[in-house]
């Protein structure tokens, strides 16, 4: 079957940039539930396991001045091969015994260094009316990839948690052979200074650069807040599922997230088709509705219903960030450098990931149950995207 001519897979260097994201993102999230599962067997206490995320993402917080730069400086598919091999080491530092929150916040600088240069290829590689499609094209080949990752981690971790690990490792190395046939890119700023106290300022100027921007800030404050959502809702299945179903496996809550990721997908394929850069803002009643359906979601005592809840999460999900992922890569290069942009994305995520991840932590610590915890977190998501929503509105008037 011939591609269209439109087809962002006809450019040269994407395909090999996919594969290397599916295969690096597939790690990444089989990785997270053989740890959880590694936790699990040595009797850690159910609120330290978003801990596991939280040295995780600090390690976005702490390098994202740093990480935009190395982006642009160097060329992109480089950087993203050197990133994998972080991990790598990362993986190998938890299976052979090491601490696993020491291993995988060696796997988080890796992701930090890799996020700036995989979203920033795209504005590289795409013109900009195929840029949305490429996105969609990105985030269905990493949503794929947390759907066969979660499940693999969770029926890996359930036989045996050491193969588990092991077969995270050969992914990770087979990411880093797909880095490899990317097309080595020209740097977007290879002359750009290197002094720590430079680079700092650098990040400071592009933050206020792209807060100030009224296009940006509504980019940074929305998919922000849906990454922040998503990483809280991954660790409260974990402890729902064997209150609300009755169910003490692995594989049921890495099933589960796999219907988030199967709805991403096909939200993210909507959105590529029927929302432009243009008009990001028509994403947000979709955002709202997933605040309303993990609230329905979090009531449920039955399998079946949770997987059709989860599967519409997703959707609206897709729907809701891609839009706005794309709105940020066109104004962060017209602006201060894709690199750069995504950096100062990765922190306003991370940040966010990592205040939920507290307040989840201490909900659980304090004795309250996955249930209500699940109820209060829809509800105030709903309300927080719904107020988004009407400042967007509002800024049109």
């Amino acid at each position: 079957m011939k591609l269209a001519i439109d087809s962002p897979l006809h450019v040269p260097g994407l395909r090999p940039v996919l594969l290397a994201q599916f295969f690096s993102a597939f790690a990444d999230n089989a990785l997270l539930f053989a740890t959880l599962a590694l936790l699990k067997n040595a009797a850690y206490p159910e609120w330290s396991q978003p801990i596991l995320q939280m040295v995780f993402v600090l390690a976005y917080i702490l390098l994202a001045p740093f990480v935009g730069h190395i982006a642009d400086r160097f060329s992109k598919g480089r950087v993203m091969m050197v990133a994998n091999g972080i991990k790598l080491i990362g993986v190998i530092a938890i299976g052979v015994n090491i601490s696993p929150f020491l291993g995988y916040s060696l796997v988080g600088i890796g992701a930090a260094a890799y996020s700036p240069a995989k979203y920033g290829i795209l504005g590289e590689l795409l013109p900009l009316e195929q840029l949305v499609k490429g996105n969609g094209l990105m985030e269905g080949s990493t949503i794929a990839a947390i759907l066969l990752g979660s499940v693999s981690g969770g029926v890996l971790a359930d036989w045996h948690v050491s193969t588990a690990l092991l077969v995270c490792a050969i992914i990770y190395a087979l990411a880093v052979m797909a880095n490899v046939m990317i097309p080595k890119l020209a740097a977007a700023r290879p002359h750009a200074n290197n002094h720590p106290k430079q680079l700092l300022q650098h990040f400071i100027h592009a933050s206020q650069t792209l807060w100030q921007d009224k296009q940006c800030r509504f980019s940074l404050i929305g998919t922000s807040m849906f990454w922040g959502a998503g990483v809280t809702l991954r660790f409260l299945l974990v402890i729902w599922v064997p209150i609300a179903l009755g169910i003490q496996d692995n594989t049921t809550p890495t099933t589960l997230n796999a219907m988030v990721a199967l709805g991403i997908v096909v939200g993210a394929f909507i959105a590529a088709k029927w929302v432009s850069i243009q008009h990001a803002g028509r994403a947000l009643p979709a955002g709202i509705a997933v605040g309303l359906l993990v609230t329905v979601f979090a009531l449920e005592t039955h399998l079946l219903p949770a997987y059709g809840l989860l599967v519409l999460v997703g959707v609206c999900g897709g729907f809701f960030v891609v839009p706005l992922n794309a709105l940020l890569q066109e104004r962060g290069q017209k602006t201060v450098g894709t690199g750069s942009a995504i950096a100062v994305q990765n922190l306003a995520e991370n940040g966010m990931m990592l205040s939920m991840l507290v307040l989840y932590s201490a909900a659980i610590w304090l004795g309250a149950s996955a249930v209500i915890t699940g109820v209060a977190f829809g509800i105030l998501f709903a309300l927080a995207i719904t107020c988004l929503w009407i400042w967007q509105l509002q800024r049109k008037v």
